[in-house]
């Protein structure tokens, strides 16, 4: 992960990330410069689940004071990629391919609670299943994705069938 302090964080954190927030998951979303601008706080991340949040602020909203559907996806797509990431075999990379949402409900106000895991983790693709929550606990969107498994030439040859190890 880059090692790079964020513009305007005196103490060289990312702006927006609680100090509580583990560093590692914090240099996770620094990696991620458009997460990082859309205020994207990682709580929890592991090959099987990654949780993330994103505060409702005005600036991300279309008419009528409600989150654009883009920003929810772009935080379905960030936490579902996260988890794609920690899937992956040493040495790999990953890709969005796939990926499609439905969008339930508006979100006027709050905080929005990503939590993705793994539907597949194979040899050259992942997929990964996110699911959005308003903070009443009320479904917001249910995104599916599916991400490549870039693997490097010179290490294809030496990936076990079975894919990565868990």
């Amino acid at each position: 992960m880059p090692d790079r302090p964020a513009a305007g964080s005196p103490d060289g954190q990312p702006s927006g990330i609680p100090a509580e927030i583990p560093d590692g998951l914090r240099q996770l979303v620094a990696a991620m410069p458009y997460a990082e601008r859309l205020g994207l706080t990682l709580e929890e991340a592991s090959a099987d689940r990654v949780r993330g949040t994103l505060d409702w602020a005005e600036d991300l909203c279309t008419l009528g004071g409600v989150l654009h559907g883009g920003v929810l996806m772009s935080l379905a797509d960030t936490v579902g990629a996260v988890c794609a990431y920690l899937n992956l075999p040493a040495g790999a990379s990953t890709a969005t391919v796939e990926s499609k949402s439905n969008l339930f409900r508006a979100v006027r106000s709050g905080t929005v609670r990503a939590t993705a895991g793994p539907l597949h983790v194979g040899r050259s693709l992942i997929v990964v299943q996110t699911s959005l929550e308003d903070d009443r606990g009320r479904a917001v969107a249910h995104t599916v994705q599916t991400q490549t498994v870039q693997i490097p030439t010179a290490q294809a040859r030496t990936v076990p069938a079975s894919g990565p190890a868990r």
